[in-house]
């Protein structure tokens, strides 16, 4: 057999530990072959690609990023490039394609399994927000990372008795700003899933320093949005593929709580250092579970699946229902933390 495998999207700790684990599960159990696409799907659209063996994938599992690169292709692009890709397939004679990566890829995967092509898919975001399993790798690399640094935020805050902003990662689902915000004790944490009342936020900060407490740290994520007409908000509109453009939440917060409050308020923005580096142990053991499921999936005629962590077990699930919605933060969750905050 002939196995294709793929990284689409925004590169995420863990995939090249599940690249290793499909070259190894399929040469060393299979007698396989494995032929990567370079940068997602606009490799498969231009047929760009390299053949990987065990030797080419050594040493990959402590490795971030991803070895085949990555890139966002349009929606439409890709739509109209299914002949296309189908063709470059046919080509290079693959039997089964793995495509590794978050809504956008499996989306694009679970339309080629629809035209036909043989899918197995892996799911990859540091969001957690992939519907149909418990945890995606590279999330809990994120929130190691956020929760050790709003930790030496804690400090600093302290010392100038400030009021400190973190803004995460977080487009539709505030997943990182609930559990780091949680690990590292916040006093405040705001989601996308519900837009936050400023006034309840400016009487928060209010109240903490009030009691006689030194400081505040806040966890934003980066899609969290005001109620309307609370505050004065500039929005970055939208970009080419289609995904809105953030124009720093936590930034325009800071300078409104500081006018209200006249407490001294910073914003740190922790962006791609959330999904750089090397991936903790957690995320490299799911990371290669999901590669040795994926390919034995492919080999055993599992197609139109996602590989899914449900509870301890890794299970399939058809991409149809793991694209149907976003998994974001349900009201209970959040409740949980309100129970730690304020």
């Amino acid at each position: 057999m002939r196995i294709g495998v793929l990284t689409g999207g925004g590169d995420c700790p863990g995939l090249n530990a599940v690249i290793r684990s499909v070259v190894r599960t399929a040469g060393v159990h299979y007698g396989s072959e494995v032929i990567g696409f370079r940068d997602g799907w606009r490799g498969l659209l231009e047929n760009r690609s390299t053949p990987l063996d065990v030797a080419a994938v050594d040493g990959l599992l402590t490795r971030g990023g991803t070895t085949l690169g990555s890139a966002r292709v349009a929606p439409e692009k890709l739509h109209a490039g299914i002949d296309e890709m189908r063709a470059t397939l046919d080509q290079h004679g693959i039997d089964v394609l793995i495509p590794i990566g978050g809504e956008g890829t499996l989306t694009a995967a679970h339309v080629l399994s629809e035209a036909g092509v043989p899918v197995v898919g892996i799911p990859k975001t540091i969001d957690n927000d992939i519907d149909g399993t418990d945890l995606t790798f590279g999330f809990d690399t994120a929130v190691s990372i956020a929760t050790e640094l709003i930790d030496r935020l804690h400090t600093t805050a302290e010392s100038h008795q400030r009021v400190l902003l973190v803004e995460v990662m977080g487009r539709h689902a505030g997943w990182i700003a609930l559990h780091a915000g949680l690990a590292a004790g916040a006093h405040l944490t705001l989601v996308p899933e519900e837009p936050f009342d400023v006034d309840e936020v400016v009487r928060l900060v209010c109240e903490r320093f009030a009691r006689g407490d030194s400081h505040v740290i806040g966890v934003v994520a980066e899609g969290a949005m005001p109620l309307p007409g609370t505050m004065a908000f500039r929005e970055g509109g939208i970009d080419e593929f289609g995904h809105r453009r953030f124009s720093g939440v936590a930034q325009q917060l800071g300078e409104e709580l500081e006018r209200r409050t006249g407490k001294e308020v910073r914003a740190t923005v922790l962006g791609h250092v959330q999904r750089g580096g090397t991936p903790t142990s957690f995320d490299r053991v799911l990371a290669t579970r999901f590669g040795l499921h994926a390919t034995t999936a492919a080999h055993e005629g599992h197609h139109g699946q996602m590989v899914a962590l449900r509870g301890t077990e890794i299970e399939l699930v058809p991409l149809a229902r793991a694209v149907a919605r976003l998994k974001t933060v349900t009201p209970a969750r959040l409740a949980e933390t309100r129970a730690f905050t304020g």
